[in-house]
């Protein structure tokens, strides 16, 4: 479903990416993983959009899109969460969501602010959408509160809420569980095998071991800029060049 293709990224002539490919299978979850600075969260950017690729290509489905507008990415069925949360504190719980269905959203200007009853029955329906999602991840009570009152814990979840709500054909997760406590993490584990069953190919990006090596079909590791390792999570596991890099002789032992 994705192709990566000779990805290179550098920033003031220093290199962020060097010439970085590999494949994520359609209903597989790849873990993309490495040391701070490997350049992670930089190919994650790459591939919403948010940054272009100095050389190489991205492939979605066949088509190249290293070369769309990154407004235009979720339109194809990309959707993404940040490593820094990324709502909008002042705007409700179901606000937030409801940015996540953009893309179904009504694309006239005039049909708009005419308020004609299509477009709102449309709206009707897009909200009834928004809150069934926060249904799922147990937000529902919360969908008036302002988005900056919610525990951490809780807009991790609203952020990956607003990420799945248009059905998306590719998550990608950045850190998802980052600053969560054991139950927090145990949660979002369980949502994304929910996800996996379900079908949805998923790229996530994460430094708990223990999630990666439980979730994920395929591990890609990156290592300053490079790839240094991929296979399946056990093969990564007892790697030598992953150990040194990453894991640590504890991780691999635990």
């Amino acid at each position: 479903m994705l192709e990566i293709d000779g990805i290179s990224k550098h920033f003031g002539g220093l290199p962020a990416l060097e010439e970085v490919s590999f494949r994520c299978r359609e209903g597989m979850t790849t873990a993309l993983i490495g040391p701070n600075g490997a350049g992670k969260s930089t190919l994650i950017n790459c591939i919403a959009g948010t940054l272009n690729p100095d050389a190489g290509a991205i492939r979605f489905t066949g088509r190249r899109i290293d070369d769309l507008p990154c407004h235009r990415r979720p339109y194809l069925g990309i959707a993404r969460t940040f490593q820094n949360l990324a709502l909008f504190p002042r705007l409700t719980v179901l606000e937030n969501v409801l940015a996540g269905l953009t893309p179904e959203a009504e694309q006239s200007f005039v049909k708009s602010l005419l308020r004609l009853p299509a477009t709102r029955h449309r709206e009707r329906l897009l909200r009834l959408k928004a809150m069934a999602m926060l249904d799922n991840f147990g937000l529902a009570d919360k969908a008036r509160w302002p988005a900056s009152v919610l525990s951490y814990g809780d807009k991790k979840r609203v952020e990956m809420a607003r990420a799945l709500v248009a059905g998306p054909r590719l998550l990608l997760l950045d850190e998802p569980v980052a600053g969560l406590n054991g139950a927090e993490t145990a949660r979002i584990a369980m949502e994304i095998r929910r996800l996996h069953g379900a079908g949805l190919t998923i790229l996530l990006v994460e430094h708990d071991m223990d999630l990666v090596m439980t979730v994920s079909d395929h591990v890609v590791v990156l290592d300053g800029g490079r790839l240094i390792a991929a296979g399946a999570p056990q093969e990564i596991r007892t790697n030598p060049r992953v150990i040194e890099a990453y894991l640590g002789r504890m991780s691999v032992t635990a």
